[in-house]
């Protein structure tokens, strides 16, 4: 086979899917109206379940449930027959994920979650098999073909069934009012994690370490300021300690290119004034948006009196990991 040829079988695979996704368009109905109204009322857990390559698509579900605010985990069908039934109680809904609808495993244990009382909703390829008639609701996510050249392997059939479980979960998401700081909170490790929960208070330079200059110093005063605490500028503040300017490694190349007396002239004359500020409780990622569109390497913090309180450059954000 040619590299062409490889190509050719590549994008069949995604036409195929691609097609199959656009077919569950269609059956956005009802029925899941029906079936986020019981995961959003459930007063447990979400307990999926899924033999096989489905039951692979039903860990991922669960996870996503899980990481968006809908309390979730997987069950194996084999093993839930073997003690782990235990792990469902009455305030569950179980989420059956089949593509045949017939899996003997999940038929197994669908009389006693059904003594349980614990509603039951399944994903099956067929909409009338056994599972799809025990449940209180049925998504059916069947394919007209598998991607597979045989029909065999599970290909739009798994892609289909994951693209309806993201469905499930960003609707209910979106329901519970689930915020990018409560995603925060489940993802808390990483650069997602440092992304969503750093704010500028956690990374920003204080005290001694911020550069700060009154408007009487000189130029020279100034650079040595900027020099001595290694942000690339200072700030210009009043004796109440009160943001008047900035001055930045910018401005000196701007300065140099005017004819003045660096060594007399006071910064003042030369400072940005009114400049930006961020506040301390600002997210830290936010800022580093601000700073791109501004075109900016440097910021100052202050309160709501805009009194100076911290500095940081991007260099801060690139050690915290924001960038």
């Amino acid at each position: 086979m040619s590299q062409s040829d490889f190509q050719t079988l590549g994008r069949a695979v995604i036409d195929t899917e691609l097609k199959a996704i656009e077919s569950l368009r269609q059956r956005i109905d009802g029925s899941f109206d029906r079936a986020c109204e019981l995961l959003l009322g459930c007063e447990g857990r979400i307990v999926v379940t899924g033999m096989g390559k489905s039951g692979h698509i039903g860990g991922k579900i669960a996870a996503t449930l899980a990481s968006t605010g809908s309390p979730a985990f997987f069950v194996h069908p084999g093993e839930a027959s073997h003690g782990d039934l235990g792990m469902i109680t009455a305030k569950d809904v179980v989420l059956a994920l089949s593509n045949s609808g017939n899996t003997e495993e999940i038929l197994t244990i669908v009389p006693i979650i059904k003594r349980l009382g614990a509603p039951l909703v399944s994903m099956t390829g067929n909409p009338d098999s056994a599972l799809a008639s025990e449940a209180d609701v049925n998504l059916h996510v069947g394919v007209e073909q598998e991607a597979c050249p045989h029909g065999l392997a599970p290909t739009a059939s798994t892609t289909v069934a994951l693209v309806m479980g993201d469905a499930l979960a960003i609707a209910l998401l979106q329901a519970r009012g689930f915020s990018a700081e409560d995603f925060a909170m489940s993802h808390p490790g990483g650069a997602l994690g440092r992304r969503l929960l750093l704010h500028v208070a956690d990374i920003m330079h204080t005290g001694d370490e911020i550069p700060a200059v009154k408007p009487g110093a000189t130029l020279p005063q100034a650079l040595l300021e900027m020099s001595s605490k290694g942000l690339g500028m200072t700030a210009i503040v009043d004796e109440a300690n009160h943001v008047l300017g900035i001055y930045t490694d910018g401005d000196l190349r701007r300065t140099l290119d005017k004819n003045i007396d660096i060594p007399s002239t006071p910064i003042s004359e030369v400072m940005t004034a009114n400049c930006r500020t961020v506040d301390a409780h600002d997210l830290a990622a936010e800022v580093v948006k601000l700073m791109e569109d501004a075109k900016i390497n440097a910021v100052l913090v202050t309160d709501d009196d805009n009194k100076l309180i911290g500095a940081l450059n991007m260099h801060s954000l690139l050690r915290a990991g924001v960038v």
